[in-house]
């Protein structure tokens, strides 16, 4: 399959919102992703990694003592505590030249303009699990007004999914990133099997998803099938209030500042871009008393 130019790959986040990239991780790399998300899975699972989404809790802030109750996602994933070899493997596949491309095509940014946010990753519980239909940022009581009016403000991140291993995991609704719910959609229980025009995203190892996070969509686990998707978001400069809510609820303001790349055994360029998309984050604040973007 042909790889998509930048102006298809706009045309079709804007489109359908959202927009697959196959085999964009070769499988030498992959390999080397796959061993370090395992590893950290375990270290998650065993109680030995703090920072984790607890089974039951689909938004932040989540608690650690709530581990028994299954473990669906990794959090910060470059954190100072990580070990270094971890992290040094994280960074690399975070701040990675094809991810850092993509996003400057779909965002149209010039590099001195991105900011580090997220990275965690997504894992399957120990038994079947699925979230709710959601919008990340949009919470589903606001009126239909204010949903059209927050939907129509422009982009100024990008947020992926890379799949190590086949993933069936994530399920949309095409093309409602640009509209309100309809009265069906509002009316649906929250964990509804189906939704009219729902699509379930097919990606095979290596593949990269971008996806506008406000499109309604929703996970849901097969305990059954390994699952171990990396989870990022990288942002765009300038003052947004609701974007730095939506990053910093989840603590990362917290550790940021006492963070580096350097001694990690990085490639220098790519050492170079980690250390200014940090300062970047820095300057975003702590994320004290920011608040969450959703109730759970």
């Amino acid at each position: 399959m042909a790889r998509l130019n930048p102006e298809q790959l706009r045309a079709s986040l804007a489109k359908d919102g959202f927009v697959r990239i196959p085999a964009a991780i070769p499988a030498d790399r992959l390999e080397k992703f796959r061993e370090a998300a395992t590893e950290a899975t375990r270290l998650a699972r065993a109680g030995q990694w703090p920072y984790i989404r607890t089974v039951g809790k689909q938004f932040p802030p989540w608690n650690v003592e709530d581990r028994d109750k299954g473990v669906w996602g990794v959090q910060h994933l470059m954190h100072p505590d990580m070990p270094a070899h971890l992290r040094k493997t994280f960074a690399e596949s975070y701040f990675d030249d094809e991810v850092v491309q993509c996003v400057r095509d779909l965002l149209q940014a010039p590099e001195d303009t991105l900011v580090m946010e997220l990275y965690n990753m997504l894992v399957r519980p120990e038994y079947d699990y699925a979230l709710r239909w959601h919008r990340d940022d949009i919470p589903p009581t606001v009126s239909p007004e204010e949903e059209l009016e927050r939907l129509q403000h422009p982009m100024k991140h990008a947020q992926w999914n890379l799949s190590l291993w086949n993933d069936s995991s994530l399920i949309v609704v095409p093309g409602s990133h640009k509209r309100a719910r309809t009265e069906e959609e509002r009316a649906a229980d929250p964990f509804a099997a189906h939704l009219p025009n729902m699509l379930i995203v097919e990606m095979q190892p290596g593949d990269i998803v971008f996806y506008n996070n406000n499109i309604l969509h929703r996970g849901v686990y097969d305990h059954t099938a390994e699952r171990m998707t990396l989870h990022g978001t990288i942002g765009l400069t300038g003052k947004d209030d609701a974007r730095a809510r939506n990053i910093l609820q989840h603590g990362i303001g917290s550790w940021a500042s006492k963070s580096t790349f350097a001694g990690l055994g990085m490639d220098p360029h790519l050492e170079a871009r980690a250390e200014a998309m940090q300062k970047r984050l820095i300057a975003m604040g702590s994320g004290e008393n920011v608040g969450f973007s959703q109730d759970d």
